[in-house]
């Protein structure tokens, strides 16, 4: 599972050690779309990242579907390990910031019906939930990579034949630092992104590929900043009863949001006027983005439905011939008017919002990349 925004050289060590651990005959990556876990849009589109993903050695790239991809950690590990399960995949790689931990220790003392356990409102659910799991095993669960490996091992054990889990050393700066150390070369994707953001392409070119790097001069990248004008222009737009039945929205942040989005003068800020101890960045951006989809309260899909190949090599192509032949899987390649007005409504939707600001077809026209 991965998000390649953008791939960069802790990427391709990642990569490097799956491979060898697991001994692996096929890589097969699941990736988000064109928008990511936090709610951020991806810096380069997913075809962009596909073709990096490809060129770095992956075999095959499969599409996050936007029911999971802009969840909480829990829902996105879920959606990602039962699309890799039935994909036939016998291993599961994520990085860790200390994969030492003791994962199914962690899983095992969480808490029943976690969501209505905390219901403290002077702090964020995760940091809750981490100190609830602290208390109870003594293991520290606060850095970002480890949470989603702690959500991994978990879905894992729903599976009725369980992944071999393959936790690697998370290198270079956390995962949430955004300076970029120029006597290294591994940075974390956010260091790259306020890297690029600040004009640093040299300091860049340092901790990604020639290929990632020649990707960041040339093709087009798009940031929250191009959407803020049509998130400004629906909070203000959309009744406070309607902004209620948006998806995930609740404890009455849709008040906060429509006065945040009327005096804010872009996103950065109006994210900052909007954040209560109680809502994380990320929480509030992923709203942002159920706001700009109208993704209503109606309980998204929890089955995976189908798996969109984004691209693969001949290595690849091999695997999904054999797919094919064994599994009940839908593999899409070509989205029809079906699929679009079907089970791919959502994803669709998310493309054609990139679209509008990028100009760049997302799914209608495109085929899956092939090297």
């Amino acid at each position: 599972m991965a998000e390649y925004n953008p791939f960069h050289n802790g990427h391709a060590y990642q990569l490097d050690q799956a491979q060898k651990r697991a001994d692996a005959d096929v890589t097969v990556v699941v990736m988000s779309g064109n928008w990511m876990q936090r709610g951020e849009p991806a810096l380069l589109d997913k075809w962009q990242r596909t073709k990096l993903a490809l060129s770095a050695g992956v075999d095959l790239v499969i599409e996050l579907p936007f029911q999971f991809a802009v969840q909480p950690a829990d829902l996105f590990a879920k959606g990602a390990v039962l699309l890799l399960s039935q994909l036939g995949c016998t291993s599961l790689a994520f990085g860790a910031e200390h994969p030492q931990l003791n994962f199914a220790k962690l899983v095992a003392n969480q808490p029943a019906h976690a969501a209505s356990h905390f219901k403290r409102f002077d702090e964020t659910y995760p940091t809750l939930f981490n100190d609830y799991l602290q208390l109870q095993t003594g293991l520290d669960l606060r850095a970002s990579n480890d949470i989603l490996g702690f959500s991994y091992v978990a879905a894992n054990q729903q599976l009725k034949q369980p992944l071999e889990i393959l936790p690697i050393k998370r290198q270079g700066s956390a995962h949430q630092e955004t300076a970029i150390d120029t006597d290294a070369t591994i940075a974390s994707g956010a260091a790259i992104r306020q890297a690029i953001k600040n004009g640093q392409q040299s300091a860049v070119d340092q901790m990604v590929s020639p290929a990632t790097a020649t990707a960041l001069r040339e093709d087009q990248q798009v940031t929250w900043d191009d959407f803020w004008p049509y998130l400004r222009y629906q909070i203000l737009s959309t009744s406070l009863a309607d902004l209620h039945e948006i998806y995930q929205m609740s404890e009455g942040i849709e008040y906060r949001l429509k006065q945040a989005a009327l005096t804010s003068p872009n996103f950065e800020q109006f994210l900052r006027d909007a954040k209560t101890k109680r809502f994380t960045y990320a929480r509030l951006q992923r709203l942002c983005v159920y706001i700009l989809l109208q993704v209503n309260r109606v309980e998204l899909p929890t089955e995976v439905r189908y798996a969109r190949v984004l691209g693969f090599n001949s290595v690849g192509q091999q695997h999904l011939s054999q797919l094919k032949k064994r599994s009940e899987l839908p593999l899409i390649s070509r989205v029809s008017d079906d699929w679009i007005n079907g089970p791919y409504r959502l994803d669709y939707q998310a493309g054609l919002l990139r679209q509008m600001v990028s100009g760049i077809d997302q799914d209608r026209l495109r085929h899956a990349v092939i090297v």
